[in-house]
């Protein structure tokens, strides 16, 4: 099992940009699937970005072109690169690394970004 740690967050003006990091530890973790989800108040847990262990990556309609995931499999991390940020992605951002094959799931404690207007 993969332990994760976020890191990046902040508070930014809108337009403004922030790099978020996922450090993970204990596994091999080039095999994951790494995912960023976000979870503002009152709303529920929402997908942001994919990337496979293969490099490919997929993202929310409402952050495509703003946003780039990236993965360093020699650092272990994983990283979401956010520009142009608007209010509404204003969230706790977290990492989530998954092994379908072996029904394992882990979770990071999250990060708070905060996107001022």
């Amino acid at each position: 099992q993969v332990q994760l740690v976020e890191s990046g967050g902040g508070l930014v003006q809108a337009g403004g940009s922030l790099r978020l990091s996922c450090a993970a530890s204990g596994s091999i973790f080039s095999i994951y699937i790494m995912y960023w989800y976000r979870q503002a108040p009152g709303k529920q847990r929402e997908l942001v970005a994919t990337i496979t262990s293969g490099g490919s990556t997929n993202y929310v309609d409402s952050v495509k072109g703003r946003f780039t995931i990236s993965r360093d499999n020699a650092k272990n991390t994983v990283y979401l690169q956010m520009n142009s940020l608007k209010p509404e992605d204003t969230a706790v951002y977290y990492c989530n690394a998954r092994l379908p094959s072996h029904g394992l799931s882990s979770w990071g404690q999250g990060t708070q970004v905060t996107v001022s207007s």
